[in-house]
């Protein structure tokens, strides 16, 4: 049988066999938003344009994370929304991953957005986050197993925590595998 999947105006076909249907919880991922979840769990992070997604993953533990990043370096102290900066942000996503139950040796990062959507030749925001985000997880020792960074469209990210498999539209392709064990 053949479905076809909506996730906010994104289509995907994918094969059903009636047996093999799970129900999965789908836990969308806003700008300045860390969330964590375990195997049974779809984290789905959509519109990013300059932004950074990071997806982390345990795959033997199951738990999977995204951090959906918004500005270089980390915030001022008067800040209420920390977690909209790389520093803030990875630093919560670990703590939350380490309090699920995973080891921080066991993590590893799929990196996705980073994107000039609005196309301005004087846009930097997009290299400065890359440069603070992969500056910081090298800081921690943390591997980047797969990245999709820079370009001119926004994209998409889902996390299958299950099968630990990491999807991305970008613009309005379709869904494509960046990542899978």
């Amino acid at each position: 049988m053949q479905m076809h999947i909506t996730a906010k105006g994104v289509k995907f076909k994918q094969d059903i066999r009636p047996h093999e249907c799970a129900v999965q919880q789908i836990i969308e991922v806003s700008t300045g938003e860390v969330k964590v979840a375990h195997s049974g769990a779809t984290l789905s992070s959509v519109a990013i344009g300059s932004c950074i997604a990071v997806a982390a993953l345990d795959l033997e533990k199951r738990i999977g994370a995204i951090a959906h990043i918004m500005l270089p370096g980390r915030s001022p102290e008067s800040c209420a929304e920390k977690t909209r900066y790389a520093d803030d942000a990875i630093e919560e996503m670990l703590n939350q991953m380490l309090k699920a139950g995973t080891n921080a040796n066991d993590i590893e990062v799929c990196l996705v957005g980073a994107g000039n959507v609005l196309q301005k030749e004087d846009d930097t925001i997009c290299d400065a986050n890359i440069e603070s985000v992969t500056g910081i997880l090298k800081e921690k020792n943390i591997s980047v197993i797969a990245s999709l960074l820079g370009g001119t469209k926004r994209k998409s990210v889902f996390m299958d925590i299950e099968n630990g498999s990491i999807s991305y539209t970008e613009g309005d392709d379709p869904v494509k595998l960046l990542w899978r064990p």
